[in-house]
C-alpha cells in the first residue's frame, strides 16, 4: 500500500493528540518529521519499531521527498508536524511534492492548532470572527503581511498572530501593532501564550499598547482582541452577541 498520513500532533504533549493521530502513527511503518517534533513523540507506544527519518528546520521539501520515497516503496508513512497539519503545516507541501504520483494515497489527519490551544489558555478570545496571520516573511512579502494586518484590523476581526518574532525579526510584533493601532484603541485587551502545552508554558493578558513593547519568540502565539473583547476575571472574552 502506498500511503502517506499527514499528522497534526497538536501543540505539545501527547494529551493534546487526537485518537486519529495516534492510530495513523500506529498504522505506519515509517515516521518522518522535523527533529523536535519527532523527539516529542519518541516515547509513544505507537512509535515502537518504526523507521524514523527527521530533518532540521528549513528542510521541509526534503522531508516531503523522503516521505514520498518511502511511500513509493510500498510503505505506509506518517509525516508529523505540530499543531494542525493543514494550518501552516505540512499538508499542502506534501500534496505538491506528490502531485505526480496519484497512486500514493494521502490522508490529512487534523490536530489542535495554536490558535485554538492558545485561546483556551487565555479564556475565550476567538468566540467571534477572527483572522490568523503569520508574521514570518520567509515565504510571504512583508508588504502583503502589512496589508492583511490593516484589513483584518479595519474589519474588526480578532487577530491571532503566528511566528510573531525571531532573532532576525525582533521588531516584527511592534511593527504589526503599529499597523493595527490606527484601527484599535490602545486599551484593547490582548494576550500571548508561550510553549503551549509544553514545559515552561507561560501566558499574559495585556493591552495593545503594552503588547507593542513586548519581546516574544517563535514559540509564542499572540491574540489581539476586537472592539468587543473584554477581560473577565483576568481572562480574555470576546462576546458573540448573546444577551447575558
Amino acid at each position: 500500500m502506498k500511503k502517506i498520513y499527514i499528522v497534526g500532533l497538536g501543540p505539545g504533549g501527547d494529551i493534546f493528540m487526537t485518537g486519529q493521530a495516534r492510530q495513523a502513527i500506529a498504522d505506519s511503518s515509517v515516521v518522518v518529521g522535523y527533529d523536535l517534533y519527532v523527539q516529542l513523540i519518541a516515547d509513544l507506544p505507537e512509535m515502537a519499531g518504526k523507521t524514523v527519518a527527521s530533518t532540521p528546520m528549513k528542510q521541509e521539501v526534503a522531508r516531503c521527498e523522503a516521505a514520498l520515497s518511502y511511500a513509493l516503496e510500498g510503505r505506509t508513512v506518517s509525516m508529523v508536524c505540530s499543531g494542525d497539519s493543514g494550518v501552516y503545516g505540512m499538508a499542502g507541501i506534501v500534496m505538491e511534492v506528490a502531485q505526480g504520483h496519484p497512486e500514493v494515497e494521502i490522508e490529512v489527519v487534523p490536530g489542535i492548532t495554536a490558535a485554538c490551544s492558545g485561546a483556551a489558555v487565555l479564556g475565550a478570545p476567538l468566540t467571534h470572527d477572527f483572522a490568523v496571520i503569520s508574521l514570518s516573511d520567509l515565504l510571504t512579502p512583508w508588504e502583503k503581511i502589512e496589508k492583511r494586518l490593516r484589513l483584518a484590523a479595519d474589519a474588526d476581526f480578532v487577530i491571532c498572530l503566528y511566528n510573531p518574532s525571531s532573532k532576525k525579526r525582533k521588531d516584527y510584533l511592534a511593527r504589526a501593532c503599529a499597523e493595527i493601532l490606527p484601527f484599535r484603541d490602545g486599551a484593547t485587551p490582548c494576550g500571548w501564550v508561550k510553549n503551549i502545552g509544553r514545559d515552561g508554558q507561560e501566558s499574559r493578558v495585556l493591552t495593545l499598547s503594552e503588547l507593542a513593547q513586548e519581546q516574544v519568540d517563535m514559540f509564542t502565539t499572540v491574540f489581539i482582541g476586537n472592539s468587543q473583547t473584554k477581560v473577565v476575571n483576568g481572562r480574555l472574552c470576546t462576546p458573540r452577541g448573546y444577551r447575558v
